[in-house]
């Protein structure tokens, strides 16, 4: 098997391997750093040698011997595997067998994803632990991908660890009181990783496509364990939709391309067609949540054969129902955009004006970027280019800040003629950007 498909296997085991790890020891914290051992081993070993038969029950065999060292080697440790030897019987004292059924067959997946999504944490220590515990990443690679030393990184991922220990929190599903409540703390990790994947928040790449990959892998298989829950339903629709951009969204040299000037026989028709009939089908459900809104309007950006035969006016109204569901100034933000493009730049501008006096939007590089669009679009070239400047002085993203800088120098010099009326005035999933 080539080193792809073992990386992709090995992240689907991952959370499974813990989850029956921790479940036998009750020890998440310890259970985690053995099986990321053990995925290395794995790593290393599989392309050369060949898969196993078992390859779950190797993987748990393994991470257990890791389990037992790392006991043994630290005085904490081992005070650790003798309140688990006094607390489980003695037929489980053990390392487990490959072809331990019982074992290899539970997925635990979606407990070690309520864990990770603990309420307790931040979302940034939610989303470092999600992908290190469930998606299989290492901390270089976690590290790597939002631009922190790995140091950093992992004392981040262990205070993470550590708090959800503090918390008491059996590993089980949370009772159906508070399932709904952790799910949606779920949903909102994997939105974030999959929003920093596709439209990243700093550096020197647009995006993070390991990111943005992991986080549909893992809304698949949250919607695979749960798959008559329409908000899970909604959320894969809107991240395939949005994702199935990816490879029109930049030049040659990584250099944005907005929305109305993407080669739109680049998008992935496959993705297309599976979001469509996604959402599709769970809007028919009736229960409508933001998720599926959010991926509503993405099917309609993704059908248009052109950008203008963009669906604007059904776009307004999706924003406006989304604007009524959840106090996001960003929601505003996209709203006020489509209603530039319904109703003409001065209505979009009326309506930044009401937003500019939010302080969740103040100074954000996003709304600058929207108000300079609008600003163009109406005729006011000179003041569409002080707001590109502005947004290009508040981006942590170079490609941003090279292309507003660009659309801004170009409008500097050429201040006549037609202003092209876009459908994107950055370069993220929507008119302003996913909603976050």
């Amino acid at each position: 098997m080539d080193s792809p498909a073992v990386d992709d296997l090995l992240r689907e085991l991952a959370p499974q391997v813990v989850g029956v790890l921790t479940r036998r020891t009750g020890d998440f914290d310890t259970a985690e750093d053995a099986v990321q051992e053990a995925l290395l081993d794995a790593a290393a070993q599989w392309p050369e040698e060949g898969v196993p038969g078992n390859p779950r029950g190797w993987l748990i065999q393994v991470a257990f011997r890791r389990m037992i060292e790392q006991v043994r080697n630290e005085q904490a440790r081992r005070r650790r595997e003798e309140l688990v030897a006094t607390q489980a019987p003695p037929e489980r004292r053990t390392a487990p067998a490959a072809d331990d059924a019982p074992e290899a067959d539970r997925d635990d997946t979606l407990i070690m994803l309520f864990l990770c999504c603990h309420p307790a944490l931040t979302p940034a220590s939610a989303i470092a632990l999600t992908l290190r515990s469930v998606g299989g990443l290492t901390t270089a690679e976690i590290a790597k991908a939002f631009l922190v030393p790995e140091a950093t990184m992992a004392q981040r991922i262990s205070r993470a660890k550590q708090r959800v220990k503090a918390s008491g929190v059996p590993f089980r599903m949370p009772a159906s009181r508070d399932r709904a409540r952790r799910l949606g703390s779920v949903l909102h990790v994997l939105y974030l990783i999959f929003n920093e994947g596709y439209a990243s928040s700093a550096g020197p790449d647009l995006q993070r496509v390991e990111l943005s990959r992991e986080a549909i892998r893992l809304a698949k298989t949250v919607h695979a364990l749960l798959p008559d829950d329409c908000e899970v339903a909604g959320l894969l629709a809107l991240m395939l939709l949005t994702d199935a951009r990816r490879a029109a969204r930049t030049g040659p040299r990584g250099t944005p391309i907005p929305l109305a000037e993407q080669d739109r026989s680049r998008w992935d028709g496959g993705a297309v067609a599976e979001g469509v009939a996604l959402i599709t089908a769970t809007l028919a459900k009736g229960a409508v949540g933001p998720y599926q809104l959010q991926a509503a309007i993405a099917a309609l950006h993704d059908e248009a054969a052109s950008a203008e035969e963009t669906d604007w006016p059904q776009i307004l109204a999706l924003y406006g129902l989304l604007e009524r569901m959840s106090d996001n100034p960003m929601i505003s933000l996209n709203r006020a955009v489509a209603a530039a493009m319904v109703h003409g730049a001065a209505t979009g501008l009326d309506m930044l004006r009401a937003l500019g006096t939010d302080g969740r939007l103040a100074g954000h590089h996003r709304f600058h970027t929207a108000r300079a669009h609008l600003l163009e679009m109406g005729g006011d070239p000179q003041a569409a280019v002080d707001d590109y400047r502005v947004a290009a002085s508040r981006t942590m993203s170079v490609p941003e800040r090279e292309y507003l800088t660009a659309r801004a120098a170009r409008l500097a010099a050429t201040t006549s003629g037609s202003v092209r009326r876009t459908s994107e005035p950055s370069m993220s999933a929507d008119p302003a950007g996913p909603p976050l």
